[in-house]
């Protein structure tokens, strides 16, 4: 999908660059998908702020996403691409031959018009959705299943695959979009294609403003802070935490650079490669 250029006329028009909407179809949503989304503005159940840089933004409804593709060997039509406000991703509007609608996340090269279909023995088509024992080798997947049944978990943000390589023993090779090799189960389900609107990650909002629009709220330094607030707060003028040359620390106080994946996460026997692994 490519991205608009707009002239310079104004200083927030000089460096924009935003979609150009083009494989959008459909201008409203089904009502029948729509579900209220709540606005919690990063704060838990007490109150207290929990992720920071969460509040305002525009009031949007959230998309009921079919995650599972549980309706196996049923064809659906795709009625429309639409915009979601809740994801970086397109989605695709497809009706089933007894008229029951669904959302499915739209995979590059997805049009209206396509069949989609999931099961067992299906083409491994753009769109189908199929268990990974069943995927051709060196394959681009993506809403990929960590456990039977789950629904999609893996690849799901705008322009992410992953590829199949290669199968041993009941377990499926998949390099994830990071560069991961992991193991799943090859009864997992995924869908076969690339995620679509690969060119979201080269969008530049232009302004403070449209930041806010999608309900980010400003970040602030930790060294322009009080001591109070920031392991790196205080000092006098541009200093390094309070005058000191100490290391640069979250306001958690992790250092920058440091590993926070549980080293005992019983998940690590399924990574085969990490994608940290030395050049």
């Amino acid at each position: 999908m490519p991205l608009k250029n707009f002239k310079p006329i104004t200083p927030s028009a000089r460096y924009k660059n935003l979609p150009s909407f083009e494989e959008i179809t459909k201008s409203k949503p089904e009502k029948s998908l729509l579900v209220p989304l709540k606005r919690s503005g990063g704060r838990n159940n007490t109150g207290r702020i929990t992720c920071r840089h969460i509040g305002g933004g525009h009031k949007r409804h959230y998309r009921l996403i079919d995650f599972k593709r549980g309706r196996h060997d049923a064809p659906a039509k795709v009625v429309g691409i639409e915009y979601d406000p809740n994801r970086t991703c397109r989605i695709a509007l497809i009706q089933y031959e007894d008229g029951q609608k669904s959302y499915i996340l739209a995979p590059l090269g997805l049009e209206v018009g396509s069949t989609v279909v999931s099961g067992q023995n299906v083409a491994p088509k753009t769109g189908n959705a199929m268990p990974l024992s069943a995927v051709p080798l060196g394959t681009s997947i993506h809403n990929i299943e960590l456990i039977p049944g789950n629904g999609g978990k893996v690849a799901r943000a705008a322009g992410q695959l992953a590829v199949l390589s290669n199968r041993d023993g009941g377990w499926a090779l998949v390099k994830m979009p990071s560069g991961e090799i992991r193991r799943f189960n090859d009864r997992c389900f995924c869908t076969i294609g690339q995620v679509g609107n690969r060119d979201h990650m080269n969008e530049t909002s232009g302004k403070a403003g449209r930041t806010r629009w999608q309900g980010v709220r400003p970040t602030v330094r930790g060294m322009t802070m009080n001591p109070v607030d920031h392991p790196n707060g205080g000092g006098e003028g541009k200093s390094k935490s309070g005058g000191g040359r100490q290391h640069l620390l979250s306001p958690w106080g992790h250092a920058k650079g440091q590993k926070t994946r549980n080293h005992k996460k019983t998940t690590t026997v399924f990574i085969v490669e990490s994608r940290h692994k030395k050049k």
